[in-house]
């Protein structure tokens, strides 16, 4: 489909649905930067469903929080090198307005300005350049910045975060990509034989009643684990899966290892 306008995201954090009305279910979110290409527009012209450069998720946003680019900022978007946010929540300022973003949001500062910058942009928090692939140690100090961070079905923020969401922005933020669904994850990276094998920053994947995957975290070491539920917390990994630290129950039965960080 031809796209028929292109957005970046200009709100600290948007909530992309599975259909265009508000009673609609979270999928995913579009943080401060996401860039997407407009698909269609609703026939009220309330929703736009948009398709995420990033991750190649789609879904549909309000209207309302859609901001307009052109297609040369686009474009400029994709080539060009931009810092994604280490702090739980930085104050920026934007087009002299002062605005909140959250962690793993892009922001358009660069190294070099192959293009001018469109917008007016004030940023002093903690980054990195996007494409900068950093270690394990990294990437496991950033999931802990989740840690209590609420459960939320398609949330990616640290006010409100689920499984994939975890797992994608953590890698996200230590150059690494990946997709949005726990489906697409448990396809990319690696596989690991046995938790004897895995290593701190592996990914691990489960299943509630030995079924099909639908559950993942990040492994620690010391048979530990850091993953969504109910809010993002650390638990035990065995063999046999997670055993919650609290009632000794496990709640995830191991389904599959892979490894990203090589």
């Amino acid at each position: 489909m031809t796209p028929v306008d292109y957005g970046v995201c200009r709100l600290a954090v948007v909530p992309v649905r599975t259909e265009p009305q508000d009673a609609s279910a979270q999928t995913t979110q579009l943080l401060f930067g996401d860039h997407y290409s407009v698909l269609a527009v609703s026939p009220d012209k309330r929703w736009a469903h948009i398709h995420i450069h990033a991750d190649e998720s789609e879904g549909w946003i309000d209207i309302r929080q859609h901001h307009t680019i052109s297609k040369e900022y686009f474009d400029q978007i994709n080539q060009t090198e931009y810092k994604i946010t280490l702090d739980v929540a930085s104050p920026v300022l934007y087009k002299k307005s002062p605005l909140t973003i959250v962690m793993g949001s892009i922001v358009p500062i660069s190294s070099s300005e192959l293009f001018k910058i469109e917008e007016q942009f004030a940023f002093n928090g903690e980054s990195k350049a996007l494409g900068q692939k950093r270690d394990s140690d990294f990437l496991l100090s950033v999931a802990k910045k989740y840690l209590s961070s609420p459960q939320q079905a398609g949330g990616k923020s640290p006010f409100g975060i689920d499984a994939a969401g975890l797992t994608q922005m953590t890698f996200k933020m230590a150059g690494y990509s990946l997709h949005r669904q726990i489906r697409q994850q448990v396809a990319q990276g690696k596989r690991v034989e046995t938790m004897s094998d895995a290593k701190p920053g592996d990914l691990a994947f489960f299943s509630e009643k030995r079924k099909e995957v639908s559950h993942v975290g990040i492994l620690m070491g010391d048979d530990k684990i850091i993953h969504v539920a109910g809010h993002v917390r650390v638990d035990s990994s065995t063999e046999e899966g997670i055993l919650n630290t609290e009632t000794k129950i496990f709640t995830h039965f191991l389904h599959s290892i892979r490894r990203v960080i090589v």
